[in-house]
């Protein structure tokens, strides 16, 4: 299948249509909560919070499944959509519940409008806003709640504060008492009316952290934490065959990666992860996930570890991100040999 969707050759040939060929992008799929597997210590923290009614607080490098494990408690429990607050180094904690564009309606004051302004067009309500207003009677949030997102509650939802570390110091312990008193108002609308979610209706709070900075000890004290490992090559071997089975082949046919090529790529996969010396940016299992996905298009049902080593080589992109990575990823790549 060599130059299959793409030839590059500097000639006046092209493939006619040729974009109804490329396969489709598979990555729903590749994050279907379903697949999602944790381990024993995992499983046991997520009952913990979940028992506790505390926040379940996941460090862990990226692409351990950190962000994921909101995704699968979301689905596995019935919560319905995860609602996701993603941090910024700008971040505040009212903002997980609402953000009001304040220059969208000076402007639209401004053009004459005055009369016709409805201040909750300029009203985008975020993860634990959201949650709030989902936990109530949608009769009691009508006043504010988008006229056009379906309201399914009463219910409870899974919100998801990821990359926490990105955000200012107090960001974190102001989030906290956000989310123990689970009530906010909204003063910008006539009224200003206040919101609040009962005990019983509270939301399940996933939080993640890179660990780039350290988090405020008080904070620390109010979360039940994990730290998820890398997973060993059985566990991750796995994950990986549940993944791939789950993702259709995108080129229609009906392709399956034999054990032994699955083997042998999460083999190549560790070895690259323990290259010494070490690569700047180490592989995480979505890029495994990527780097077979590859192989099992270009390469159909035959094992390119063992016949076609030059098309594995040029697959390789898939698990580097820095140049000096991909140096590394050659010379390891050139010393390696498929188990059997």
């Amino acid at each position: 299948m060599d130059n299959a969707y793409f030839r590059g050759k500097g000639d006046d040939n092209k493939v006619p249509e040729g974009w109804k060929n490329l396969p489709l992008p598979q990555r729903e799929a590749e994050t279907r909560p379903a697949t999602y597997d944790t381990d024993e210590q995992l499983r046991a923290a997520v009952e913990t919070a979940l028992v506790l009614g505390q926040p379940l607080l996941l460090t862990g490098e990226p692409g351990t499944g950190k962000t994921q494990l909101a995704y699968r408690l979301a689905w596995e429990l019935d919560f319905g959509d995860v609602l996701r607050f993603q941090t910024k180094s700008t971040s505040v904690a009212t903002e997980l519940f609402y953000t009001y564009d304040t220059i969208g309606r000076f402007h639209a004051v401004h053009a004459g409008k005055y009369d016709e302004v409805d201040d909750r067009a300029f009203i985008t309500f975020n993860a634990l806003g959201k949650a709030i207003l989902l936990a109530n009677e949608k009769a009691g949030v009508e006043k504010v709640w988008p006229e056009n997102i379906p309201h399914d509650g009463p219910r409870r939802s899974v919100v998801l504060v990821d990359e926490i570390d990105k955000a200012p110091r107090d960001f974190p312990n102001d989030i906290l008492n956000e989310i123990e008193n689970l009530v906010f108002n909204v003063p910008e609308i006539g009224g200003n009316p206040e919101f609040r979610a009962e005990k019983r209706m509270s939301p399940v709070v996933v939080i993640t952290s890179n660990s780039e900075k350290n988090l405020p000890e008080a904070f620390l004290r109010r979360c039940i934490y994990h730290d998820i490992q890398f997973p060993e090559f059985d566990r991750l071997l796995r994950i990986v065959e549940n993944r791939m089975a789950d993702i259709p082949d995108p080129t229609g046919r009906d392709l399956r990666l034999s054990d032994t090529v699955l083997r042998q790529g999460v083999d190549l996969f560790f070895h690259l992860r323990q290259a010494d010396p070490p690569m700047r940016k180490a592989p995480s299992t979505a890029e495994l996930i990527a780097f077979l996905q590859a192989i099992r298009i270009k390469a159909g049902d035959k094992n390119p570890f063992e016949t076609d080593r030059r098309m594995v080589k040029d697959t390789l992109g898939t698990l580097f991100k820095y140049r000096q990575d991909g140096d590394i990823a050659g010379k390891v790549f050139k010393n390696w040999r498929p188990p059997k």
